[in-house]
């Protein structure tokens, strides 16, 4: 079977793997860490002009304008045009359908998030 080349195929069949071998904790703690890369270091977030800049860590040199704001928007929750780091946390979650339907194996006993108190 020859490898898919579409970069977000890797990336959701990626993250259920990095949760086995790092646990949650350290599975957020990469989130929290790619934040980092993509975010403006003076705001704090992650804001077009951020997410333009570091698209080649993402491989995505070749990503359009309107691309870039239609990524921002579809985690901007509070309308502000940019992503914090708990909006991005949940944006890579939403995009790994993998993720989803493994959350069930993250929530203990009691019905909560073992990575409530990580991020």
């Amino acid at each position: 079977m020859a490898a898919s080349l579409d970069p977000f195929f890797d990336f959701e069949d990626y993250f259920p793997s990095m949760i086995v071998r790092l646990g949650a904790e350290g599975f957020i703690g990469e989130l929290c860490h790619g934040f980092q890369l993509l975010m403006d270091g003076e705001k704090g977030v992650i804001t077009f002009e951020s997410l333009k800049r570091n698209s080649l860590v993402l491989g995505l040199e070749d990503m359009r304008d309107d691309e870039i704001v239609c990524m921002l928007r579809e985690g901007d929750l509070d309308g502000d045009g940019t992503l914090n780091q708990m909006e991005f946390c949940i944006l890579m979650f939403r995009l790994s359908p993998g993720l989803m339907d493994g959350t069930k194996q993250l929530v203990d006993g009691s019905g909560r998030s073992s990575c409530v108190n990580v991020i």
